[in-house]
């Protein structure tokens, strides 16, 4: 029973993950705009994305448990580049881009780095919902957010929650997961009430 759960779990945010900002993408293509994303958000959340990704490597955890960092922080990139397009000038992402490649080599310099980025990675993280909280708050416009990627992230955090308590039990990941559960359903609740003052708007 335990290896089913762990399996079901492992494999369907690994499914989910892979479509994650698909739709977050498809969005940004269609309105030609990335109205209603917080820039500052995606950078946030890229970074907190580095971190774990680097964390998880470094400790040596099962790659089952992390193995859709990847595919996140390439999909991450590919919004960014998306961004910048959209505000006018697609190689402003360049230094952006240089610093995370540069991150992920100078974290796991020395173990006290790499626990300390741990740590603040959750806060990062955090601070990359709130950004994008706050900019739906300030606009009081979705714009161009999509509420099903939100959506899918807190189930990925939900699942994730279990896999650890199932795997590594690591206590520092086990909050970093609960947080980011709590926050991508705060957004994804806001992202679908002002979708829906929008339509009745209109």
């Amino acid at each position: 029973m335990r290896a089913a759960l762990l399996g079901l779990c492992n494999w369907s945010t690994l499914a989910v993950c892979a479509a994650l900002k698909l739709p977050q993408v498809s969005a940004l293509l269609a309105a030609r705009s990335a109205r209603g994303l917080s820039l500052p958000s995606l950078l946030l959340e890229l970074a907190g994305f580095l971190v774990f990704l680097r964390y998880q490597v470094y400790y040596e955890y099962p790659l089952l448990t992390y193995l859709e960092y990847p595919i996140l922080i390439a999909q991450d990139v590919i919004l960014l580049l998306c961004v910048f397009r959209f505000s006018g000038n697609v190689y402003r992402a360049a230094p952006y881009l240089a610093l995370f490649v540069a991150s992920w080599f100078l974290l796991s310099l020395r173990k006290w780095v790499m626990d300390l980025a741990m740590n603040l990675c959750t806060v990062l993280s955090a601070a990359s919902k709130l950004a994008q909280l706050q900019c739906l708050w300030a606009a009081r416009d979705a714009g161009a957010v999509s509420a099903l990627t939100w959506g899918l992230a807190a189930y990925t955090s939900a699942t994730r929650i279990i896999t650890t308590l199932l795997t590594t039990n690591d206590l520092t990941i086990l909050v970093r997961f609960v947080i980011m559960l709590a926050l991508n359903l705060w957004v994804t609740a806001t992202v679908l009430r002002y979708r829906k003052a929008g339509v009745k708007a209109e």
